[in-house]
């Protein structure tokens, strides 16, 4: 493909996006696919021969896109929020078409200190102090595996330089709570620690870390000749968006040396709102933080900010410096590859820059006190309805929500939530996720769509009885 055909092409996928983007709204959150279904669809082999973008883009409109879950519908209250403001999606373009890798500072001067300014323009709107840097990672995932490498390599005093931890005297272990992300476990087990030593803490009434059965936690460990080595605290839990008490796990963490890792990826964004900071007392104490703008706050996907207390330590654990990539400026100039695993990175600090550049902090705030606003709207509709509960604190935009019948408990009342939940993604009307709290099924339903008015939280509220209740599903006001 030459420019010029870029640039018809271009045009045509731009005004597709638009179109997209601005009548989204108007058809149903998802339809019903058959797995394997969309693949028998396509050829088996690649083209032997060059096809033009019109057939290929035909094939993505004909087989690829009914099989979409429209994200960036109003009626999308599955998993969490994540928002592709259009601002944002052009800087993702910008960063794509240009090209340009940031293996060093040499390799594009310009990626490295955008980046670094735009993580410190967040650190700032975030109420965070000069004590921290950041720099972007691709997922929280692989901001909580870094953080658990630098955790490990601090408490062996570099033990990858020597013998690993197959030559440590003590086994380390890592705690997490009985609602860390499924991520922070695997985060674990791939930096060495084992299985075996990995707690999950008990959680409070509130669905938070309990800080007393860790204490306790960390006592037997070191009583019985292991090492406690890190806390991954959560700052708004995927379950049910519960706050970890960050001033006790940061006392624990100073009394063992342990290293605190917060992870705050949907609900760090929600730090913009000053009032809200109050949830996340203490994160001044934490070692390492990470939250994701490519969630609530309206990034593209991917863009993960992480940021470190000691830098210097972070570098020395992921620093290489191979002959080849040495240059004149190495000693005066910022490297980001050695600020993470990857060699090479894009150039994802301009869809952040183009987002807070597009909508200000005070747009931004805005549209986040709206969704929880709309989220305790929800929330209170749910309390006052007969056989409805709502099940945890709605601290932020996620109602946790039951329906239960008289008569109907135990396995009988799973079979009934999954149902409901199942009829009400197959109509397209919403997209609502099914979870498992003390035990039990219940639905989570996410608020936070860059769309979401309140007449859509409505109309969900609505859909949602009728799902439950066995009435015939309305159909969508536009």
């Amino acid at each position: 493909m030459d420019a010029e055909e870029f640039r018809r092409a271009g045009h045509r996928l731009i005004d597709w996006l638009a179109d997209y983007r601005a009548h989204v709204a108007h058809g149903p959150v998802s339809q019903p696919v058959e797995p394997g279904s969309l693949r028998a669809q396509l050829p088996a082999n690649a083209p032997e021969q060059p096809e033009s973008f019109d057939a290929v883009f035909a094939d993505f409109e004909r087989v690829l896109a009914p099989g979409l879950v429209h994200w960036q519908h109003p009626s999308f209250h599955g998993y969490f929020p994540s928002n592709a403001e259009l601002s944002s999606v052009l800087g993702d373009l910008l960063s794509t078409g240009v090209g340009s890798l940031g293996l060093a500072w040499q390799s594009n001067p310009a990626l490295t200190e955008l980046e670094d300014l735009t993580l410190d323009w967040m650190r700032r709107a975030l109420g965070l102090s000069d004590a921290w840097r950041g720099v972007i990672q691709d997922t929280a995932s692989s901001a909580t595996l870094v953080a658990l490498v630098c955790a490990r390599e601090r408490s062996t005093r570099c033990s990858f330089a020597h013998g690993g931890l197959q030559a440590e005297p003590k086994p380390l272990v890592v705690y997490v709570s009985l609602h860390s992300h499924s991520s922070v476990e695997k985060a674990a087990l791939l930096a060495g620690f084992g299985r075996d030593n990995v707690r999950a803490v008990g959680v409070d009434a509130h669905y938070a870390l309990d800080p007393a059965q860790l204490a306790r936690a960390m006592a037997d460990d070191r009583a019985a000749g292991r090492m406690p080595c890190a806390i991954v605290g959560t700052s708004g839990t995927t379950t049910t968006t519960a706050f970890d008490p960050l001033d006790a796990l940061g006392e624990l963490a100073r009394e063992h040396r342990a290293w605190l890792h917060v992870d705050a990826a949907m609900a760090g964004s929600a730090m913009l709102v000053p009032r809200l900071r109050e949830l996340w007392r203490g994160v001044e104490a934490a070692d390492s933080l990470v939250l994701n703008p490519h969630k609530w706050l309206g990034a593209a996907f991917d863009c993960s900010l992480y940021y470190v207390r000691d830098a210097e330590h972070l570098v020395r654990v992921m620093s290489t410096r191979p002959s080849y990539l040495a240059t004149a400026f190495d000693e005066r100039a910022r490297n980001l590859r050695d600020w993470g695993i990857p060699l090479g990175r894009r150039f994802r600090a301009l869809k952040l820059w183009f987002l807070l550049r597009d909508q200000g902090l005070v747009r931004l705030r805005a549209r986040l006190e709206r969704d929880l606003d709309n989220a305790q709207w929800l929330a209170g509709e749910v309390r006052a309805a007969p056989q409805w509960r709502v099940l945890a604190p709605v601290a932020l935009q996620t109602v946790c929500v039951r329906h239960e019948p008289d008569g109907l408990a135990g396995e009988a009342l799973d079979a009934h939530t999954q149902r409901w939940a199942e009829r009400l993604n197959r109509s397209g009307l919403a997209y609502v996720t099914p979870a498992v709290l003390d035990g039990r099924w219940m639905v989570r339903l996410s608020i936070g769509a860059l769309d979401t008015e309140r007449r859509h939280v409505e109309e969900l509220w609505r859909n949602v009885r009728t799902a439950a209740e066995g009435g015939a599903l309305a159909p969508r006001a536009d």
